[in-house]
């Protein structure tokens, strides 16, 4: 079986993938993520004692680790998920984005360049890189625009847009100036299990689910493109499988959905669900507030080229996403509670301060 390095494996889409990965027997999986707060090794622990599956803690930034690492288990593939990923945090500290998704992907593509010119030939010609991106990279789209393809011209409008886009220009760079096998992929929202609960589907049904106000930026009217996360996951190795060196490749969920419609199908499913008071709608804790600045107004993938050459589609609908996502939440109540009191964060220092390496066998 082959081996690859997820970097960012504890996030949320890293970890289903590494879920995926193991429970499809794709691959072995070595897990380097730094354990920022956005991720969560709760989230992989059936894989605890996995022969197949280790941890290290650790930063894609750190090149004598990283080094290190794929020369102890020489993977066959490196997927690099690591990257902070949240716009209003960009906003508020965009150097932490350019050092985390710029400075530590060029720090990983560097590593992976000195180990693959060592290869012999065979394992030179298997080896791939995937960087796995956003959307956001193409900026906005109005309502009347085509949905964003590989051939769209980088447009990005927020510091975390513009962090994940200088990464991919280096990316694309390594191939063309070192033959560096990579790929790159942009997806767009992605929803499901286990996300962080700062994102617009979590925290609404937290929200909801407490009684609490839904705060909608603006007037609500910002379109997404929705893909639940085990159909990216299942892109994504399509991708790594099938995918021309050096391509990019766009995964979209084909669910355009403005933010308002997002929350209140939230509010139609938390009724069912839980229904509360006689005569009471969580839409009733809808709030509209002040629009954040640089706002993309619509985002939209077009996946033709991944049904065209890798014969993918999404194969869950919104409705159906959505519904599975709520019960997620409400069926796992213990891991909302620490990660909401910091519990969470309180057990990873005491068990890897000073720890920064776990080795476990592949």
């Amino acid at each position: 079986m082959r081996t690859v390095l997820v970097t960012g494996g504890a996030g949320f889409i890293g970890a289903n993938f590494i879920l995926q990965a193991r429970g499809a027997q794709w691959y072995n999986v070595v897990n380097l993520d730094k354990l920022t707060y956005a991720s969560n090794l709760q989230n992989l622990t059936a894989l605890e004692n996995e022969p197949g599956y280790c941890f290290i803690r650790g930063d894609i930034g750190d090149p004598q680790l990283v080094s290190h690492l794929l020369q102890q288990y020489q993977p066959d593939a490196v997927i690099n998920f690591a990257a902070e990923s949240h716009v209003d945090r960009s906003i508020l500290n965009p150097l932490t984005f350019a050092l985390t998704n710029v400075t530590g992907t060029l720090q990983l593509l560097e590593a992976c360049r000195a180990y693959w010119q060592k290869l012999p030939l065979h394992k030179q010609e298997r080896f791939r890189f995937l960087q796995v991106s956003t959307d956001e990279v193409y900026g906005s789209l109005s309502i009347t625009d085509s949905p964003f393809c590989e051939d769209n011209p980088y447009a990005p409008n927020s510091p975390y847009a513009a962090s994940k886009a200088g990464a991919d220009h280096f990316v694309r760079a390594y191939y063309h100036t070192y033959g560096l096998p990579t790929l790159i992929t942009n997806c767009s929202n992605n929803y499901g299990p286990r996300q962080f609960p700062e994102k617009l589907i979590p925290l609404t049904i937290l929200n909801a689910m407490e009684g609490q106000l839904l705060p909608i930026y603006g007037d609500g009217q910002n379109i997404r493109d929705w893909l639940y996360v085990s159909d990216h996951c299942e892109a994504l190795h399509l991708v790594l499988q099938q995918g021309k060196v050096g391509e990019t490749y766009c995964i979209g969920g084909q669910n355009e959905q403005t933010n308002l419609m997002v929350v209140e199908k939230i509010c139609t499913i938390l009724d069912e669900l839980l229904p509360s008071k006689p005569n009471f709608s969580h839409s009733s804790l809808i709030t509209f507030v002040k629009d954040r600045p640089g706002h993309d107004r619509r985002y939209a993938i077009d996946c033709t080229k991944m049904n065209r050459e890798l014969g993918w589609k999404p194969t869950e609908s919104f409705d159906t996403g959505l519904l599975k996502t709520v019960q997620w939440y409400i069926n796992h109540p213990q891991w909302v509670e620490q990660i909401r009191t910091g519990a969470y964060q309180s057990w990873i220092e005491q068990n890897y301060t000073d720890r920064t390496v776990n080795y476990l066998s592949v």
